[in-house]
């Protein structure tokens, strides 16, 4: 019953969130959408049972930066919406989910066939001709899901919009720890799981908290292989700190617990329950 009446509100939000793009921005500013995004994706994660932890926030880019980072869940992307609203590319299948794909086109989501040649080079000069404007864009380098443990291999591919556009590239690695301070693989969508068994496994497994670790930017290089690796190393390296039973921290740790109403995070310092 608890885990059905979650459900029930996390639809009801993904609805609410319908209306607000739909009716609201058209018209609104940058920076009207960016706080209602970061403020609805917070709640969103309240409502799925998780906390957000930011490692290093300070090094965080806002213009011209492809960010790339580990992929583990559906709910990566709201996690990183709640740390700083930024569109991503994303499978086109994702266009076709209930809801989601809507929200995820209205947003500013990018959708690539990656089996179609042509429009992966289309979505790279997209890419690169929005962070030369710019914009800021994430990709999932894996180019699928993994339980989190470990590092898969990145794709160098879609690093070509970095250097294309000449700007930098921001790794961050994502973490999810379980209430005895573990890393919980809870939040995992992978293999043959559908959506909603994943939805019920993240339900069920909370309290959990997401934490995001921001590493250092990469300066543009004109080697998009070099700009991979580089980029997989800094994950790796941040996936292996985070999982070292959490030293301590390596520049600011921000807490976005909630969001005040001028849209920007509740800051704390030092370890610790919300």
């Amino acid at each position: 019953m608890k885990v059905g009446l979650a459900k029930i509100r996390l639809v009801v939000h993904l609805l609410h969130g319908m209306w607000v793009v739909a009716t609201r921005f058209s018209r609104a500013s940058e920076a009207y959408k960016n706080a209602r995004i970061r403020a609805w994706s917070l709640k969103l994660l309240r409502l799925s049972g998780m906390r957000l932890v930011v490692h290093g926030d300070e090094r965080r880019l806002d213009q011209g930066v492809l960010v790339v980072g580990n992929h583990i869940s559906w709910i990566d992307i709201y996690v990183i919406n709640a740390w700083r609203p930024t569109p991503f590319v994303s499978k086109a299948e994702v266009r076709e989910w209930p809801i989601v794909g809507w929200l995820a086109y209205r947003l500013g989501t990018v959708f690539v066939q990656r089996e179609k040649r042509k429009d992966a080079l289309r979505t790279m000069h997209e890419m690169a001709a929005r962070l030369q404007a710019g914009e800021v864009m994430c990709v999932f380098p894996e180019g699928t899901t993994s339980d989190g443990v470990s590092l898969l291999p990145f794709h160098a591919n879609l690093f070509q919009a970095a250097v294309s556009a000449g700007c930098p590239v921001q790794p961050i690695c994502l973490l999810y720890e379980d209430a005895q301070g573990r890393q919980t693989t809870a939040p995992a969508y992978i293999g043959d799981m559908s959506l909603g068994e994943s939805l019920d496994a993240t339900l069920r497994g909370g309290p959990i908290t997401a934490h995001v670790f921001v590493g250092e930017p990469i300066v543009p290089t004109s080697d998009r292989r070099a700009f991979a690796a580089q980029a997989r190393e800094a994950v790796a390296s941040a996936l292996t700190w985070m999982q070292a039973k959490w030293p301590p921290p390596v520049g600011a740790e921000v807490r976005y617990e909630q969001m005040p109403d001028e849209g920007r995070p509740a800051e704390a310092g030092g370890a610790g329950g919300a």
